[in-house]
């Protein structure tokens, strides 16, 4: 008896605390949905105790949100639990036919991809693109080639043709962040525009230069000054595998920016194109131009199978990768990375499998399929639906792995605490983790669709200060 007595001394404040801090949450919430800014949206939350998992304060959780880029929680968990931490793509370089002994290649150099997203990315120093444009350059000197009597030709076939998630608006798709995922990336397939604006609102806006210059796409500039203040609102549209592209909307009077980024319409290509580019420079002429086994099919032609090795370039490790698509919020990462776990299954490399694998993933783990209606990976697709139920409990399963601390050290620091946040026209959610100054630890994952106005994230951050 006075071990029960004690048992529940001891578990009483714990209890007390739970009720307290339901209680606050319960508070702050109510404000947030009574707020004029909620008056015709829809609200949810769902805070779990992050050490046992029970609820301790949820409302509308089980209704399908869209999640905007708090999706990419449950995409690098499902990578890291399919693929390992330390999973590292490949991309290989070869030839084909023989050189000969005058150092004239008989063939073509072919670049093999497998869908690495980092490939001639500026985030680390082993993909920078100059660093793997040199790498290529030595192996095909070391191989003792002068000369090309043929062309560079991209293998872009893993992961088929399509690469953009058919659910992506057009207004996304031109711009660096709806750019399209294939089996062969390139400085994460996009390029900046550099734009100077006229002197009076209205004016056409002048473009500078393009960086890196891409003499095969004609940019129709349609762009106009807007006035003081108004800064960026210039976008781009450029459909997949297009030449032509075209600038619409406003670029601000005093703006600081300096550029925009557009997304590479083919990627593959254009990786192509850099070496031969950087090849010819070094006086290493190609007879044929720069092509991809995508642009070879179009010609009924393909690519030879009997290819000799001259380089393999690796990836940085997941962990590296999932640190920044957590960070920058890079949806081509999370687009590859879907594609990736779907093709290592045995099946088509394309966003469609790779969604249909991560719900049928997190299925046999205790998930409802119909709590996790996934249209890609990364979020960006406006039609994704996802409960914060479901994602708080893939959290709340995440802790026990031995890849936790790479995957809680990729999500950013909001309001204090490590929380992915999502945005996408009139949707903003937080999900992660927070531990507070008592030691009690939580799993959070708040989401609002269809609000008005501006300035709701600090009105979600009040609901969650509840757990300060």
């Amino acid at each position: 008896m006075k071990r029960t007595l004690y048992l529940l001394l001891f578990a009483l404040p714990q209890i007390l605390n739970a009720q307290t801090t339901a209680q606050k949450l319960e508070k702050a919430y109510q404000i947030l949905v009574k707020d004029e800014q909620a008056k015709y949206a829809i609200t949810s939350l769902c805070v779990l105790d992050a050490n046992t998992g029970k609820v301790i304060f949820a409302n509308n959780e089980n209704i399908g949100l869209a999640p905007a880029s708090t999706l990419k929680t449950i995409t690098s968990a499902t990578a890291f639990y399919n693929l390992g931490k330390d999973f590292r793509y490949e991309t290989k370089l070869s030839y084909t036919g023989k050189i000969a002994n005058d150092g004239t290649l008989l063939g073509d150099i072919i670049i093999t991809g497998s869908g690495d997203p980092t490939l001639g990315s500026w985030r680390y120093e082993q993909t920078k693109e100059n660093s793997i444009l040199k790498q290529w350059v030595a192996a095909i000197k070391a191989a003792g080639i002068k000369k090309i009597e043929g062309g560079i030709i991209s293998d872009d076939s893993t992961f088929g043709t399509s690469t953009i998630p058919t659910g992506w608006i057009w207004q996304d798709i031109g711009n660096y962040y709806g750019a399209g995922a294939g089996s062969i990336c390139w400085r994460e397939n996009q390029f900046d525009v550099y734009l100077k604006p006229g002197s009076n609102t209205g004016n056409d806006v002048q473009i500078v230069k393009t960086v890196p210059q891409t003499p095969y796409i004609q940019l129709v500039n349609e762009l106009k000054t807007g006035g003081s203040g108004t800064g960026d609102n210039a976008y781009g549209f450029l459909a997949p595998y297009t030449n032509i592209g075209y600038l619409r909307g406003t670029w601000g009077i005093g703006i600081k920016k300096t550029s925009i980024s557009l997304s590479l319409p083919d990627a593959a290509y254009d990786a192509a194109y850099r070496l031969q580019d950087t090849l010819k420079g070094l006086g290493i002429a190609s007879s044929k131009s720069a092509s991809s086994s995508r642009l070879l099919a179009l010609e009924n032609r393909q690519i030879s199978s009997e290819q000799k090795p001259l380089l393999s370039i690796f990836s940085p490790t997941l962990s590296q990768m999932v640190y920044w698509f957590q960070k920058k919020s890079i949806n081509l990462y999370g687009e590859q990375f879907i594609k990736t776990i779907a093709y290592k299954q045995g099946k088509e490399g394309n966003t469609k499998n790779g969604a249909r694998v991560v719900i049928d993933f997190w299925s046999g783990r205790g998930i409802d399929k119909n709590a996790l209606n996934m249209i890609d990976g990364s979020g960006l697709s406006p039609a994704n639906r996802v409960t914060t139920s479901a994602m708080a409990s893939i959290l709340f399963q995440a802790q026990k792995e031995s890849w936790f601390a790479d995957y809680i050290n990729s999500f950013p620091d909001y309001n204090g605490m490590n929380i992915k946040s999502g945005n996408i026209n009139d949707v903003t959610a937080y999900a992660g983790y927070y531990t507070a100054k008592n030691g009690s630890k939580y799993i959070v994952v708040i989401n609002i669709n269809n609000y008005n106005g501006s300035g709701i994230s600090r009105k979600l951050f009040q609901v969650l200060d509840a757990l300060k």
